[in-house]
């Protein structure tokens, strides 16, 4: 069906392209079939939208019948972030593993396995890598989502996996820009602040992009943080200064560029949705995303009139709406290209199935030794996790030692828990406590010390960023929570 045949105008479609909206549900809805044919052209995917890889290549053709070229996105980082594999934990290992592996043929291969999947699904579009240097330990909403804190080491990894994702014909969208390691506040909740000097931001935060840029990524996600040495008045989302003056002109960026969920309270608590998306628009953003949180028609239209309405009344330049959708089409038609050349409906050459196992294996840092247990106490101290990886993805080594050690018992035990609620639980079994970034969590740095210390041959699994001192008779550091990293870790306790 033709675009004018639903009497959209000019300037309407070219509102609808650059949204990138979610939905509800695990087919596409009628009014997103609607606003497809009317002229939306991207549509992004999230766990709820997700059971299985033959489901979603079934929605993704609903889509396409639609419209051929429609962006598919997905925040698929493989490691803690899946989408794809939400329920059961992801078959990769993070980029915090693959950073301390070091290997960018490692890193290259495991982006272009990940990319074969997404797109045997139909997935063109992947809101991955972070190329954000993990600079400050304490940083709550990237730490294993970077691939470390040093800079020439995050720069090659985020080249090697935006070179990889690319070659199996799905677009990489490089993130956070500027750059969101040194923060110690989630965008998600409120809006972070760096207060780097100019200096350090060209030879630390910067450095990773402009070797994504070199490689050639396809798109660029801007962070909600406020930089005062680069925009002392707005976060970097809405900052002409930033995406227009820096992006653009200085790095020689040509690609697209994508804001980050507009949604998140960074941005909505202060600006609102619709003031805010047309200050991304007019600073030289191409597209909007938005759906984590709101998914419906009503969300859709208030954004596309919004704009309409910015353009009409002069507030926003025809021009850059214009230039932005154009952006947002010119990468779709690299997509459908792409996807032709790559003919995802059979094994591609060069298919590596089992690279995210392998990956994990290598990553894993071991202090100490034990002897293979039997019938352990798996106990996992779980934080609240962060919005970006959610709490309904599967994570530890629990169910992985199960499958390996007859007998193993388990317990999940939440923010406040004690050494003594461990020991109680456990009695008298050897105790494997699982971890995740122990060194931001007082309560799990203590219950970890008082149990090492009650409990000598202690088995410990590090499974986020591993920054306090090994601790236990055998101490694994995962650099990540996928499944493949739980497994990983189970094997070792397990002697296999």
């Amino acid at each position: 069906m033709t675009l004018l045949a639903h009497g959209a105008d000019t300037l309407t479609r070219d509102a609808l392209a650059v949204l990138q909206p979610g939905f509800e549900g695990t087919t596409a809805p009628a009014w997103l079939l609607r606003q497809v044919g009317e002229g939306l052209t991207a549509v992004g995917l999230f766990g709820r939208n997700i059971t299985s890889p033959g489901q979603v290549a079934a929605l993704t053709a609903q889509l396409r019948a639609e419209r051929d070229d429609v962006l598919v996105a997905i925040d698929e980082e493989g490691g803690d972030v899946t989408r794809l594999e939400v329920r059961g934990g992801s078959s990769f290992p993070g980029n915090l593993a693959l950073g301390a592996v070091d290997d960018t043929g490692l890193t290259r291969d495991v982006a272009r396995e990940l990319g074969r999947r997404l797109a045997e699904c139909g997935v063109n579009l992947n809101w991955a890598p972070s190329a954000d240097v993990n600079s400050n330990p304490d940083n709550p909403v990237i730490g294993v989502r970077s691939f470390g804190a040093d800079t020439r080491l995050a720069a090659r990894h985020t080249a090697a996996y935006v070179e990889g994702l690319q070659a199996a014909g799905v677009a990489a969208c490089t993130k956070h820009f500027p750059g969101h390691g040194d923060t110690n506040v989630d965008s998600h909740h409120a809006l972070p602040r760096i207060d780097a000097d100019l200096d350090t931001l060209a030879a630390r935060e910067l450095v990773p992009f402009k070797a994504a840029i070199a490689a050639g990524t396809k798109a660029v996600m801007s962070a909600h943080i406020l930089v005062p040495a680069l925009d002392p008045t707005r976060p970097a989302t809405l900052s002409p200064q930033i995406l227009t003056g820096l992006l653009r002109k200085e790095l020689g960026y040509e690609g697209l560029i994508v804001t980050d969920g507009m949604e998140m309270n960074a941005i909505a608590g202060t600006y609102g949705i619709e003031r805010g998306s047309v200050l991304a628009i007019a600073a030289g953003a191409d597209a909007i995303c938005v759906g984590g949180g709101l998914a419906d028609e009503a969300t859709v239209l208030r954004l596309r009139d919004a704009l309409v309405a910015a353009v009409r009344e002069g507030a926003l330049p025809a021009e850059r709406l214009a230039d932005a959708a154009a952006r947002v089409r010119e990468l779709a038609s690299w997509t459908r290209q792409a996807r032709a050349a790559a003919a995802p409906g059979a094994p591609q050459e060069g298919s590596a199935p089992g690279i995210g196992l392998a990956a994990a294996r290598r990553a894993l840092v071991v202090t100490g030794a034990a002897g293979p247990v039997s019938a352990p106490y798996v106990a996992t101290l779980a934080p609240v996790a962060n919005i970006a990886v959610g709490d309904e993805t599967p994570w530890g080594v629990a169910a992985e030692l199960a499958a390996l050690v007859p007998g193993t018992a388990s317990g999940v035990f939440p923010e406040g828990a004690t050494a003594a609620d461990v020991l109680a639980a456990a009695g008298e079994r050897t105790v494997v406590m699982v971890v995740r970034d122990a060194h931001r969590h007082p309560w799990m740095a203590a219950a970890l010390e008082a149990l090492v210390e009650a409990r000598p041959e202690t088995v410990v699994v590090e499974m986020g960023v591993p920054r306090a001192e090994p601790r236990g008779a055998l101490h694994i550091a995962t650099h990540g929570a996928s499944r493949v990293c739980g497994r990983a870790a189970a094997e070792l306790i397990a002697g296999i």
